[in-house]
């Protein structure tokens, strides 16, 4: 019922920042868990930042750690990903989730309904 969809991806250089959004329409997500994921070309998809309902506890993946923040502003619907210190390694497709009841927000099977996402491209 709740549609996700992606915003903010681009092409650029390592080093470059960006700022990803995820707008919720047709329901509600102020009271869940919200994800990141990226899946890169021929590889599995992977969660790489979590955010509790209230936005007080987070979860970052270790290949992206002290580079990336997760946000989230539940008045407007919407879930942010800050990405600075762009990496080659970092290009990938970006897409939101929404999180599950009974899971830890470091699980990734808590997650599900994914939106379409949306592409980073980074270069050397």
């Amino acid at each position: 019922q709740v549609q996700l969809v992606e915003s903010g991806g681009g092409l650029v250089q390592a080093g470059d920042s960006l700022r990803l959004s995820c707008q919720a329409s047709g329901g509600t997500i102020s009271s869940n868990t919200m994800g990141w994921f990226r899946q890169a070309t021929g590889k599995e998809r992977e969660l790489i930042a979590g955010i509790t309902w209230t936005g007080n506890s987070t979860y970052y993946a270790d290949s992206v750690k002290g580079r990336f923040t997760i946000a989230r502003d539940n008045s407007e619907e919407t879930v942010y990903l800050q990405m600075n210190s762009l990496k080659p390694g970092d290009t990938a497709t970006y897409s939101c989730a929404i999180g599950w009841p009974g899971y830890y927000y470091q699980d990734p099977r808590g997650y599900g309904n994914w939106g379409r996402g949306t592409q980073v491209t980074v270069s050397s």
